[in-house]
């Protein structure tokens, strides 16, 4: 097991916003468990559309209390590895108590911002699982992709707003957002950034259109111009 502590200097201070959002968690990290269980078969159905293989290496970008890290290192076996990348120590915490020795030789723990986090390797895929204020943040994901290699496969899941016309998702989205994420800025198209830095790029929308499901394989050639969007 490695960890990798914050850079001292690394990055400006927080705005209110992100200092906000970062209490939040921290209040929420003992009943964040109980909190997603009705949204686990999206997890789920991320993980699976990573299509890992086993000795892989995959960054859990934001892993929170680490509920997807054993089904992560299942599927990677004892030569995997996985990089949980999280700012709130107390999340982390749970995450590291979560995982048996076995499972803590395959991980490295990153305790830092996706803005700023840092590790020795170029991974094979990402995870974004709920992760609204890093997939509308360019900093971070501009250093994450910096850690993916050529053809990594990266997943991400989020909140959206649905249809205009499902006024009774939009309240769910509406009240879940406000709990959950610092700006409900991009709510539209909280994906947008990341399908300018994908090949095969396909967003699906589920659960009545209030969550999106979206993937795609990080650009070989860089400056490619962006690629088509698929809508399921």
């Amino acid at each position: 097991m490695t960890v990798h502590q914050p850079h001292n200097g690394a990055v400006a201070a927080p705005d209110h916003a992100k200092r906000s959002q970062l209490g939040l968690y921290r209040a929420r990290a003992a009943s964040y468990d109980r909190e997603l269980l009705p949204f686990e078969p999206l997890r789920l159905a991320a993980i699976d559309r990573l299509a890992l293989q086993p000795g892989q290496t995959v960054l859990d970008v934001g892993c929170g209390t680490g509920l997807s890290l054993p089904l992560l290192l299942r599927q990677l076996g004892a030569a995997g590895r996985v990089v949980g990348i999280e700012q709130c120590a107390e999340m982390l915490g749970h995450a590291q108590a979560r995982l048996t020795p076995d499972e803590h030789r395959c991980m490295t723990w990153v305790h830092d911002s996706a803005e700023s986090a840092a590790w020795q390797g170029r991974a094979d895929a990402a995870l974004f699982h709920l992760t609204h204020d890093i997939v509308r943040n360019p900093a971070a994901l501009d250093n994450v992709f910096a850690l993916l290699q050529p053809g990594a496969r990266v997943v991400a899941t989020g909140l959206q707003w649905a249809p205009p016309w499902a006024w009774g998702v939009n309240c769910f989205v509406w009240g879940a957002a406000l709990y959950s994420v610092s700006s409900l800025e991009g709510l539209a198209e909280p994906w947008l950034d990341l399908a300018s830095r994908l090949d095969d790029f396909v967003v699906t929308p589920v659960w009545m259109g209030s969550f999106y499901l979206a993937a795609g394989v990080v650009k070989s050639v860089p400056g490619a111009e962006p690629p088509r969007q698929a809508t399921q």
